[in-house]
């Protein structure tokens, strides 16, 4: 009996090494400020559950479906103008065309994008933002990060939020006017709009954000590694790695930059 206890003993000591050894080994690398990230996360998610939540939840409640499609539309219609942009610093020349052409056809009869009509003319929207362009030309990742209210991002990705409104026409209503009252006043319009964009985003992803909740084990890991699946969806334009063509590799190579990341 004291031979088996014996064993056990080291059995158990040999078990617990090898899982720590394991808890040890599997940090995440892209995450060297996961203790930063994790508290931040909490400060957003209870921003979220007392405040954003609650107020998209009434922004549905009395918003009527065509007018919350509407407002969905219009942003998008204004985000189109970045996409345009990024489309062609990735030398996705035929692309931006068309990006820049869904902008005007919604601009002109879409009464100022509120009415999504270049989706009945097929032409198809795109999802193109400055991370992806800086990831195009080289540019690495960097660390993960949780921004306070703006949540998970990289080190590119917060030089990608920075390009993208200098890409937003929304960004320059503040400067529309030269004296200072005007200015102010713009300047809370500029937030208001944005405001509304959040909370319209918000509202759209209440069941998004329902099915995180419960899915998620971890929920700082799930949205993390959704965050970067979602990147790598979107560096790649959306082909995985049985999409890619391993004879023509080189040549692909050689003919232009590939994002990174």
């Amino acid at each position: 009996m004291h031979i088996k206890t014996t064993i056990k003993v080291i059995g158990s000591l040999c078990l617990i090494n090898f899982i720590t050894g394991c808890a040890v080994s599997s940090k995440d690398i892209r995450d060297p400020y996961e203790s930063w990230n994790r508290n931040v996360q909490s400060f957003n998610d209870t921003v979220d559950k007392y405040a954003l939540k609650p107020v998209a939840e009434g922004y549905n409640f009395i918003m009527p479906s065509f007018a919350n499609v509407a407002v969905t539309n219009f942003f998008n219609n204004i985000d189109d103008i970045g996409v345009t942009i990024n489309d062609f610093l990735q030398l996705k020349f035929e692309q931006s065309g068309q990006d820049g052409a869904r902008f005007l056809v919604n601009t002109v009869a879409g009464v100022g994008g509120f009415i999504d009509v270049a989706q009945e003319l097929n032409l198809t929207k795109h999802e193109e933002d400055f991370d992806q362009t800086l990831g195009f030309w080289g540019v690495p990742s960097g660390p993960y990060v949780v921004l306070p209210l703006l949540g998970p991002s990289t080190a590119r990705g917060i030089g990608g939020r920075i390009g993208d409104a200098a890409m937003n026409p929304i960004t320059y209503v503040g400067f529309i006017n030269n004296d200072l009252i005007s200015g102010i006043n713009n300047g809370f319009i500029t937030g208001g709009i944005n405001v509304i964009k959040v909370i319209d985003l918000r509202s759209d992803n209440l069941v998004k954000g329902n099915v995180a909740a419960e899915a998620a084990v971890d929920r700082y890991d799930f949205f993390k590694n959704s965050y970067y699946q979602r990147r790598d969806f979107l560096l790649n334009d959306g082909k995985t790695a049985d999409d890619i063509d391993v004879d023509n590799l080189e040549i692909d190579k050689n003919s232009s930059p590939k994002k990174t990341h």
